[in-house]
């Protein structure tokens, strides 16, 4: 039995979120291969060899592959999935784009947001916005996964030396093309990634309100800004902020929500923080379930408090 990790990566590097997948295919059972499909990405091939766990890197090359386009990778993974017994990909943005493809050319279930890997065959994934664990057993040749990147701790970026093989590249699909691409700019961490999370609710009133009270808190705290979903919709925060189960998912070593009430959607994208820290003047606000320090106050009062206090 064989796993492959479809990787991640800038071309140059491997992005984090491939780590944690690692660790999921390492707890499948059997040796672990990693994909790197795109264009000049030999750099991204060597740090891959250099992951703990991982036995092989198959290197597929290509103008085509340069983007990531779904349509592209998933024709790259066919080249190569009848060879392995499960196919994991990070259920990130990117990893939700292609896995439910390669699923359909297989012919096969897809396992979706897999939390923990119980056997070979049989994994389990959260239901219901996360407030119930389904445990699920797949009777397909090929498994398919997205790996729900917060629940696997990372695999050491270094401390392995895998060969790296040469794959011949499927080809154009000639079904999308890039046109053009935007970046985010911010000094702040990426909030996937962040140890600390500022994290503001639709209590804040407004987007000037938003950003007044919880910037110089986070810069504080050298944290990731984040918002539920109220506050997005609202125009508090910009859409790649959004915190839950239709925003990111995230697990940082502190979560501060102030003026979030704890809808079951938000808990979702959330919930498995290491401590969590409550803001509300509702005494009745779901997020005191589930904060390990919740303070009853007005956050108007409380945040420039807390600023002054650090």
């Amino acid at each position: 039995m064989t796993v492959l990790v479809i990787a991640e990566h800038d071309n140059a590097a491997i992005k984090g979120a491939t780590l944690n997948t690692v660790t999921a295919a390492a707890a499948c059972g059997g040796d672990v291969h990693l994909l790197v499909a795109g264009h000049n990405a030999q750099g991204a091939a060597e740090a891959a060899a250099q992951i703990a766990g991982v036995a092989k890197v198959l290197l597929a090359e290509a103008p085509e592959l340069a983007d990531g386009l779904a349509e592209n990778l998933a024709a790259q993974v066919m080249v190569i999935a009848k060879r392995y017994s499960h196919l994991l990909f990070p259920a990130t943005a990117a990893g939700k784009n292609v896995a439910p493809r390669v699923a359909a050319l297989l012919d096969v279930g897809q396992l979706s947001d897999v939390t923990q890997v119980v056997s070979a065959d049989t994994f389990e994934r959260p239901i219901y916005a996360g407030s119930a664990i389904a445990t699920v057993q797949s009777i397909d040749a090929i498994k398919v996964l997205t790996v729900r990147t917060t629940a696997f701790d990372a695999a050491p970026a270094d401390g392995g030396s895998a060969p790296i093989e040469n794959q011949p590249a499927a080809g154009d699909a000639g079904l999308s093309s890039l046109l053009g691409r935007e970046f985010s700019k911010s000094d702040r961490p990426d909030l996937i990634a962040a140890k600390t999370i500022v994290s503001g609710g639709r209590a804040l009133g407004s987007s000037d309100k938003f950003n007044d009270l919880l910037s110089p808190l986070a810069d504080k705290l050298g944290a990731a800004l984040g918002a539920s979903r109220a506050a997005v919709d609202a125009g508090y925060a910009p859409n790649d902020w959004q915190i839950g189960q239709t925003g990111k998912i995230v697990a940082p070593q502190l979560y501060l929500a102030v003026g979030i009430s704890g809808a079951i959607q938000h808990l979702a994208g959330m919930k498995d923080s290491k401590v969590i820290v409550a803001i509300n003047k509702d005494s009745e606000a779901p997020i005191f379930s589930v904060a390990d320090y919740g303070l009853e106050a007005d956050l108007f009062a409380a945040v420039p408090e807390l600023i002054r206090a650090l």
